[in-house]
């Protein structure tokens, strides 16, 4: 906190140097006293996270009662949501979450179904809807292949952590010896973008119908409502056989198509430019580990930012909230000056 305090001390003081120009008209007035109310605003929250977090450590020196101290843990986890809304002022609600597993064979399919439900149980939490748009499952219940929407206040801009590989050490159910298995499982998060944002050429693109099939290979129906798009150019392809018609199918595989362009060409305008921030957390790429689930040691940690938390289970029943607030408190630390200074003028005039 004490780096976040410096850097709004810096932006009051150029606020206040630029409210005492002579030359200062209404409108820039106007403007400068609306950037310097919300930076008292977002001291505020910075305070306010300081003093809990000193008052936590003041419980926990004097060995007051655990659910106390996780009481007013829970409130420091809204307060760094808090502030991360109001240094983001461009938040996204709208998310597609796609999971996939990665080594590991069926142990694989069966952590990605423990993720898939984390998440579920994560957006019931905080009251988002979630819309499945393709799951496909294994004969042991793991899942091969899970896409699904996500909406709700801040979705994307929460869950835009959750991006990366992710490991679990564990003794699996088909393990006869009781030894420990590492696996993996991927995860991408992507805003859902508004087709207005990204153009899809109707010649681009190529569509395929075929029959639903659902588990063991069962046929849903007998009608080829399930539906294949291929976008030409990038190659890229989206199937979706979860809803009941070839329509429904063909609009929900258009939103994630859309989605996978914008962040196609995202990664294509970093690359070029060679902007990405050295202390960014997660890129999102598939190659990158983020997070491990150790079993035996009820211990999950996150590798971007050294944190490890002994909650495994309430973590894998959607209390997510304790390590997003870490990431997120991570995130503002190592780039308080980049957000800040896009919003701040500089006292230069």
């Amino acid at each position: 906190m004490e780096k976040i305090s410096s850097v709004l001390k810096e932006k009051k003081k150029e606020l206040e140097k630029q409210l005492s120009r002579p030359d200062l008209s209404p409108e820039e007035m106007k403007n400068y006293g609306i950037e310097y109310a919300k930076l008292e605003e977002i001291e505020s929250v910075v305070n306010r996270i300081r003093e809990t977090q000193e008052f936590i450590e003041l419980l926990k020196e004097e060995e007051e009662d655990e659910q106390e101290i996780d009481r007013y843990e829970k409130e420091l986890d809204s307060l760094f949501q808090e502030l991360f809304l109001l240094l983001s002022p461009e938040t996204g609600d709208k998310a597609i979450v796609e999971i996939r597993p990665g080594t590991g064979g069926e142990e694989a399919a069966l952590f990605a179904r423990d993720l898939f439900r984390m998440y579920t149980r994560y957006a019931e939490r905080k009251g988002w809807d979630v819309e499945i748009a393709e799951m496909h499952e294994t004969d042991l219940g793991g899942v091969k292949e899970a896409v699904f929407f996500v909406k709700g206040k801040n979705a994307y801009s929460i869950l835009k952590y959750e991006s990366g590989v992710h490991r679990v050490q564990r003794v699996p159910i088909t393990e006869s010896g009781g030894r420990i298995h590492t696996s993996t499982a991927t995860v991408v998060v992507l805003p859902e973008i508004e087709e207005r944002d990204i153009e899809i050429r109707p010649e681009d693109l190529k569509i395929e119908t075929f029959r639903a099939s659902g588990h063991g290979g069962q046929y849903v129906n007998k009608t080829e409502s399930a539906v294949r798009i291929t976008h030409i150019p990038t190659g890229i392809v989206v199937s979706c056989q979860n809803e009941r018609s070839q329509y429904q199918n063909k609009q929900t595989a258009l939103r994630i198509l859309r989605a996978r362009l914008y962040q196609l060409q995202r990664e294509q305008l970093e690359k070029e430019l060679s902007q990405k921030r050295k202390s960014q957390i997660g890129t999102g790429e598939r190659s990158e580990k983020i997070r491990t689930y150790n079993f035996p040691q009820n211990r999950v940690t996150d590798h971007r930012i050294n944190y490890t938390s002994y909650r495994l289970q309430e973590i894998l029943d959607g209390d997510l909230d304790e390590i997003i607030a870490k990431l997120i408190e991570h995130d503002i630390e190592n780039n308080i000056e980049e957000i800040l200074g896009t919003s701040v003028p500089s006292a230069e005039h």
